[in-house]
C-alpha cells in the first residue's frame, strides 16, 4: 500500500436551526426574532480518528448541537456576528485540543409589517426571503488568526429601464445587439470581510458588536446596493458592481474589501412579428439560461508612498 497522510481536517454539525424572541425591556408585547442555520466546525488535533480509528479525542458532533441551542439561549445572539464569535471562544477555551473553529451562520429575514391603521405591529412578522444574511468565522487559537466576513445572499432586484450595454468587443462568434435600453435584473450575493486590524482577536469582535459596527455596515451595504442599483444608468454589471463596492469602503473603514456575485438575469424580448406587431417595446420572456455570471473583488489601494 502505498504511503499516505492526512493533509488536513475539520469536523462538525451543520444545519443546526433555532429562532429566539427578544422582549423589549419595557413592552413585553414588544419583540424581535432572530431565525439562524448554524454550522461549527472543530479542528485540531483529531488525527488520530481518522488514521487509527480512535475516537479519544473526539467531541460527539451531537454535544457540538447541544453547546449550540445551549449558548443560544443563555448569550445574546443579537447580531449573529457576535455569538459567531462567542461559539469560537467556547470551543477553543473548553477544550484544549480544538485548535481552531469554523463557524458559519445563515439568517432568515424577518420584518414586522404595518397594518391597516399604518402602525407597525409589535409581534408580527413577514418572512422577506429568499434572501439570507451570512456570517463566516474562522479561529486559530494558537495563532489568534482571526476572519470574520458578512454577507447579503439571494437579494433579487430588477429595473425595467436605466441599463445600457454597447462598445463591447466583436467578432465574427458575436450575435449580441449593443443597446442603450435593458432590464437588468440579478441576484445579488455580496461579501464584505472586516479588516484585521479592525478586528485582531475576539474579543474585539464583541466590542464591535457593542458599538454597532455589524448592523452598520449591513445597513450600508445593503442600502448602497439597492441604491446604485436603482439610481445609477448603469454601463453594465461590471461598473455598477465597482461603484457599490467603492461606495460600501468608503462608508465602512472597517471592511477590508467587498466581492461581489451578480448573475445577469436575462429577459428577452417577444418576437411577435409573425403576428403583424412589429416592434414590440414592452413584452419580455424570463431566459433561465445561459445566463451571464459576473464576479469582482474590491479592496482598498496601497499608498505606496508611505513606503
Amino acid at each position: 500500500m502505498s504511503a499516505v497522510q492526512l493533509v488536513k481536517s475539520s469536523y462538525g454539525k451543520t444545519n443546526v436551526k433555532f429562532l429566539k424572541v427578544k422582549n423589549d425591556s419595557r413592552n413585553k408585547k414588544k419583540q424581535e426574532v432572530i431565525e439562524a442555520n448554524v454550522m461549527v466546525l472543530l479542528r485540531g488535533n483529531f488525527e488520530a480518528s481518522y488514521t487509527k480509528a480512535d475516537n479519544t479525542s473526539v467531541v460527539p458532533t451531537d454535544t457540538v448541537k447541544n453547546t449550540i441551542f445551549v449558548e443560544a439561549k443563555t448569550t445574546d445572539v443579537w447580531p449573529l456576528e457576535r455569538f459567531a464569535a462567542h461559539l469560537a471562544k467556547h470551543f477553543t477555551t473548553k477544550y484544549n485540543h480544538v485548535s481552531g473553529v469554523e463557524v458559519t451562520i445563515v439568517q432568515q429575514k424577518w420584518s414586522k409589517y404595518p397594518l391597516s391603521t399604518g402602525k407597525v405591529h409589535e409581534h408580527s412578522f413577514k418572512h422577506d426571503g429568499p434572501e439570507t444574511k451570512r456570517i463566516y468565522l474562522v479561529y486559530d487559537k494558537k495563532s489568534g488568526e482571526l476572519k470574520l466576513t458578512t454577507g447579503i445572499k439571494d437579494l433579487t432586484v430588477l429595473k425595467s429601464t436605466g441599463s445600457m450595454f454597447y462598445g463591447y468587443h466583436e467578432c465574427d462568434y458575436t450575435t449580441l445587439k449593443p443597446t442603450t435600453e435593458r432590464i437588468l435584473s440579478t441576484d445579488v450575493d455580496a461579501v464584505w470581510e472586516f479588516d484585521p486590524k479592525a478586528l485582531p482577536n475576539l474579543q474585539s469582535v464583541f466590542v464591535a458588536a457593542e458599538r454597532g459596527l455589524f448592523d452598520r455596515a449591513y445597513n450600508a451595504a445593503r442600502q448602497t446596493t439597492l441604491e446604485l442599483f436603482a439610481s445609477e444608468n448603469s454601463a453594465s454589471v461590471q461598473a455598477t458592481m465597482y461603484n457599490m463596492s467603492q461606495s460600501i469602503l468608503e462608508q465602512v473603514p472597517e471592511i477590508k474589501e467587498v466581492p461581489y456575485a451578480l448573475p445577469n438575469k436575462h429577459y428577452v424580448l417577444f418576437d411577435l412579428s409573425w403576428k403583424g406587431i412589429e416592434n414590440n417595446d414592452d413584452l419580455f420572456y424570463p431566459s433561465s439560461d445561459p445566463n451571464g455570471y459576473i464576479k469582482s473583488t474590491v479592496n482598498r489601494e496601497i499608498d505606496k508612498s508611505k513606503f
